[in-house]
């Protein structure tokens, strides 16, 4: 018997209600040993971003001079405190992203958009290569009302880079950040535990402009 992926996502009447108790997840990075969640230093920001699986963009990100903390999460959808399997049914609404936070007099949000265009296809609707489902899709959330604007033109540009060379239109989801929901604690940081694990990462090949 085989599994059907949905790759739409569900209406609020028939998503998953999910739990009132958040997941217990160590509040520490394994890498860094910063906290991955909670109150930050006063000059750190966040933005999120799903670029497919977050085992893979979770590394990207912690290892770019500037990057404060990451976590890997659930966001986007409607199920209150997911789990993985969930999540991966189709049926919470959420994709998965790695939560950034960044210090932007060290690395600008600018720079942050550039490295998630370049890393992932964000062509592909609900997919990123071999793995499909609704939990792959490409976003970029913002916590500011004011990086909105910036994330919105950030596609633009890449969409006529992309164009120029023959691909796609982004599909990519733009949107004020949400509730989101940390990842389980063998999620966080899962290539640091794990080196040889599993990476999905594969961009176009198309540089975005600066």
């Amino acid at each position: 018997m085989f599994l059907k992926i949905s790759l739409s996502l569900p209406a609020i009447s028939n998503a998953l209600v999910g739990r009132a108790q958040a997941l217990e997840v160590p509040n520490q990075h394994y890498v860094h040993q910063r906290p991955i969640s909670g109150e930050m230093p006063a000059n750190i920001e966040l933005v999120v971003f799903g670029l497919g699986c977050f085992w893979g963009a979770e590394r990207l990100f912690w290892q770019i001079p500037g990057v404060f903390s990451t976590a890997a999460g659930y966001a986007g959808g409607i199920t209150l405190n997911p789990t993985y399997e969930e999540v991966c049914s189709g049926q919470t609404g959420h994709t998965e992203i790695v939560a950034v936070y960044y210090d932007p007099e060290q690395i600008s949000l600018a720079q942050l958009f550039q490295v998630f265009w370049e890393a992932h296809n964000p062509t592909e609707g609900m997919r990123q290569g071999n793995d499909i489902g609704t939990q792959y899709r490409s976003a970029i959330y913002v916590a500011e009302p004011e990086h909105l604007a910036q994330a919105l033109e950030s596609a633009k540009r890449y969409q006529f880079a992309l164009h120029a060379a023959g691909k796609g239109d982004i599909t990519t989801e733009i949107a004020a950040l949400g509730k989101f929901y940390l990842a389980e604690e063998y999620h966080q940081q899962y290539l640091a535990k794990n080196p040889n694990g599993y990476c999905s990462l594969r961009g176009t090949g198309i540089r975005c402009p600066a």
